[in-house]
């Protein structure tokens, strides 16, 4: 039986806890060939949804079948990556003549992972970031994550271990022309 064809569209306050469940879901299961317990603990306090997105209207998701499989965004604003709660974050306009836009908060449920909707998302992300004149994208890619946008044409920049969760979680700095 072919799998449900995926939707797209962009997210809606009304969104939020099915959003946060999913990314829950993908951080617990979709984290685990790469970090231990305690740094998928660790992980929950530095990602997440940043409503500002959503406010921005520059938040996706996709659907399959009727229900939200994965999400997804991009940014005009400096915070590379973490949610509502994380620390460090500024809600500054990035200059798009300067500037790298964000892709941020990438999620897919684990019961749609490999399907597809990472690469749907990225491509929405970096076509919108092209209209409003941005050359560059960047994201903060976890290991479970890096092979996806590797694949996709991002290289690494920067790798760094955030321990603001209490125990320190690897993630790399990613960096796409447009």
């Amino acid at each position: 039986m072919p799998s449900p064809a995926l939707t797209h569209r962009l997210a809606h306050p009304q969104d939020l806890d099915t959003l946060r469940a999913l990314m829950n879901a993908a951080i617990a299961e979709l984290q685990k060939p790469f970090l231990d317990e305690r740094q998928i603990m660790s992980s929950r306090t530095i990602m997440g949804l940043d409503t500002q997105l959503i406010e921005d209207r520059t938040y996706f998701v996709v659907e399959s079948g009727g229900q939200i499989a994965g999400c997804g965004g991009w940014s005009r604003r400096a915070t590379l990556y973490g949610s509502d709660k994380s620390p460090g974050r500024s809600p500054a306009l990035l200059d798009p003549t300067l500037d790298a836009a964000r892709v941020r908060a990438m999620y897919t449920h684990p019961d749609h992972a490999r399907q597809g909707i990472g690469r749907l998302i990225l491509g929405l992300c970096e076509a919108a970031a092209r209209s409003e004149g941005f050359s560059a994208v960047e994201l903060m890619a976890t290991m479970a994550g890096e092979p996806l946008y590797r694949a996709c044409g991002y290289q690494a920049i920067e790798r760094i271990d955030d321990d603001r969760g209490g125990v320190a979680v690897p993630l790399v700095r990613m960096r796409k022309r447009l």
